[in-house]
């Protein structure tokens, strides 16, 4: 049964979604222009679950590209208006259009000649009337069986606003190295914007021995270096495997041992390798994909350059996965 419930209300949602698809047209269209035309910020504003959703619009906004933020409508006459220029524009959300604190603020930006976007799902509302542009976010029926809880229609508000902000990236050529410009301490941000060749461990630092070399050997490095591996390479200094603190624990509970045996003979061999020129975002998907913590890196002719670990992504203490 509530399975059966559960399917309903995303149906009733996927509808909701759908009508509102379907009305998207000119008026749509007149509020991409006239935010591209605003030469300072965008205003979101709105109360309760509106404001919320309001919330979510800014932030996606300014990720985005276009400078947003929320002000809320009872804040906003007791002081925050301040925070409003002439040249703002302002999206203003209710979705019967009847909110009273929020149209109590519309007077005072109206009174100021600053321009309105309505979304909202009554066009016959004080809202709607008070708006330069409206965009009708009306749904046929909510997924609350009251028909109280917004449900379909916050979800049909949070669309539109991705809507707006996905039209507006593209119409503005936002790139994804202006992404990482918006987010030079988040940890995404990190990730996208530093290359492997940045942060792998180099030089005598890199954990290695050759193919030819004993066993023994391998795991007295592997113990030295303290990087959860060891990579093996022929003479030539490409790669031809990994010997991981996995694989010594693996051969040890087998009960075997690595007296007479070469490293080549208890290496993993043919690890996945990646190029210094990736991002470092690429290599934690790999990581993640492969279920490893390790990559060797290589150079354009496959000799290897370096290593990568995990910790050198996230920084020791951050042991997770992000991607």
């Amino acid at each position: 049964m509530s399975i059966e419930e559960a399917r309903n209300v995303l149906l009733i949602e996927e509808q909701g979604l759908s009508a509102v698809r379907r009305k998207i047209g000119a008026e749509f269209e007149k509020a991409i222009e006239a935010i591209l035309e605003c030469p300072t910020r965008v205003v979101i504003t709105g109360i309760g679950k509106s404001g919320i959703i309001g919330q979510k619009i800014a932030a996606t906004l300014n990720s985005t590209g276009t400078p947003a933020f929320f002000l809320h409508p009872v804040e906003a006459m007791h002081g925050d208006l301040g925070m409003v220029a002439a040249t703002d524009i302002v999206i203003a959300i209710s979705y019967s259009g009847r909110t009273a604190e929020l149209n109590i603020l519309l007077l005072s930006l109206k009174k100021r000649g600053i321009s309105v976007i309505a979304m909202t799902g009554g066009l016959d509302s004080p809202l709607a009337g008070a708006a330069d542009i409206v965009l009708d976010i009306g749904v046929p029926k909510e997924a609350c069986p009251l028909g109280l809880a917004p449900t379909a229609s916050t979800t049909a508000t949070l669309a539109m606003g991705d809507a707006l902000s996905v039209v507006l990236l593209n119409r503005k050529k936002f790139q994804a190295s202006d992404f990482r410009y918006n987010h030079p301490g988040g940890s995404l941000g990190e990730r996208l914007k530093v290359k492997v060749r940045e942060v792998m461990v180099s030089g005598s630092r890199v954990p290695m021995i050759l193919d030819n070399q004993s066993a023994v050997s391998g795991v007295r490095i592997l113990n030295e270096k303290n990087l959860g591996a060891v990579l093996i390479v022929n003479d030539s200094n490409e790669i031809v495997g990994i010997l991981t603190d996995g694989d010594v624990r693996r051969y040890i509970a087998e009960q075997r041992s690595f007296s007479g045996r070469s490293v080549g003979e208890v290496m993993t061999p043919e690890p996945v390798c990646i190029d210094g020129e990736m991002l470092a975002a690429d290599a934690l998907s790999i990581m993640q994909r492969h279920e490893i913590t390790i990559l060797p890196i290589i150079d354009n002719q496959r000799k290897l350059a370096g290593m990568l670990h995990l910790h050198d992504l996230l920084g020791k203490g951050e042991f997770r996965f992000l991607v």
